[in-house]
């Protein structure tokens, strides 16, 4: 199995780029959206740590991001909770996909929380300023503050490109992304197979 890391900059279309791909996608941002809404142990450990601002099941967004509007640590209170929950929904994905040709790993901190292995292929996805500040008001939680301190967590783009294994351009249309998308699969597959043999 390949696992297909997605990285890039918050709102470079990550999520798009990896549904193109066509195969089995962990998608973390919406497994923590899962959490929020059906983990009642979730609920408790967040509500145990951030009692002013978890008021009540299912978890509302709002509320985790006022907690980070109050005080920046509380990002690192939300995710010493939310994570290790993402890290063990990952695990039981890679093992149910374990014979499948590629895997794409959608996940906005990869690298920082240290998930990515050394052999995974790591897409970086390249966007323009405007297109990625069009797509974060698109958000319905548009927070300038909130963007701020999640960007401040992600390492820095340089480093991130430096360890890329393909950069995609995500400044084009549906039609010519799924082209590209195809393309880079069947590099990835044809360089994988060649290692192998």
């Amino acid at each position: 199995m390949i696992r297909v890391g997605i990285i890039g900059n918050i709102a470079s279309g990550k999520s798009f780029i990896a549904k193109l791909f066509n195969c089995p996608v962990f998608n973390a941002d919406r497994e923590v959206n899962f959490l929020y809404k059906n983990s009642k142990q979730c609920f408790k450990k967040l509500k145990k740590i951030l009692p002013n601002n978890i008021k009540s099941f299912p978890i509302k967004k709002s509320e985790i991001i006022s907690a980070i509007n109050d005080d920046k640590k509380n990002l690192k209170k939300v995710s010493s909770v939310v994570h290790p929950m993402v890290r063990k929904k990952m695990k039981n994905f890679i093992k149910k996909n374990k014979d499948r040709k590629i895997v794409i790993l959608d996940i906005p901190l990869l690298i920082e929380n240290k998930l990515n292995k050394k052999n995974d292929v790591l897409v970086f996805v390249k966007s323009n300023r405007g297109k990625i500040l069009e797509r974060l008001r698109k958000r319905p939680n548009y927070n300038k503050k909130i963007l701020k301190s999640l960007g401040q967590n992600q390492i820095i783009t340089s480093k991130k490109l430096s360890m890329a294994n393909y950069i995609i351009d995500n400044n084009f249309s549906l039609h010519i992304m799924k082209k590209k998308i195809i393309l880079l699969k069947k590099k990835i597959l044809n360089e994988r197979n060649n290692i192998r043999h």
